[in-house]
């Protein structure tokens, strides 16, 4: 009798967005990293450096420029920092209504 070979599981790498404390599918996460030259957006998700990931929701940008995003780099923003990933939060879609569930 042969024996069924096993199907592995796929790891799935998880993170938390600073911005709402959702943890997610990293790969449904945008990240920002903290480099030489400054604080940017990494949409590969692979630039050298210290990263924090935020959903693409715009509240979550706007929690995460109060400080968590400053926290979870270790840095702080500089002003030219802010004004860059402010352009990014403009350029994010406008926020969708959330539908609630009402239990019937």
């Amino acid at each position: 009798m042969k024996k069924k070979p096993v199907q592995r599981v796929k790891h799935v790498p998880q993170r938390t967005c600073v911005g709402c404390r959702e943890v997610l599918p990293k790969r449904q996460m945008v990240r920002v990293v903290r480099t030489a030259e400054g604080v940017q957006v990494d949409p590969t998700g692979k630039l050298a450096g210290r990263g924090a990931y935020l959903h693409d929701r715009r509240e979550c940008w706007v929690r995460g420029l109060r400080g968590a995003l400053a926290n979870a780099l270790k840095a702080e923003l500089s002003a030219e920092d802010r004004v860059q990933l402010e352009n990014f939060i403009n350029t994010l879609p406008a926020e969708t209504n959330k539908v609630s569930h009402v239990n019937e």
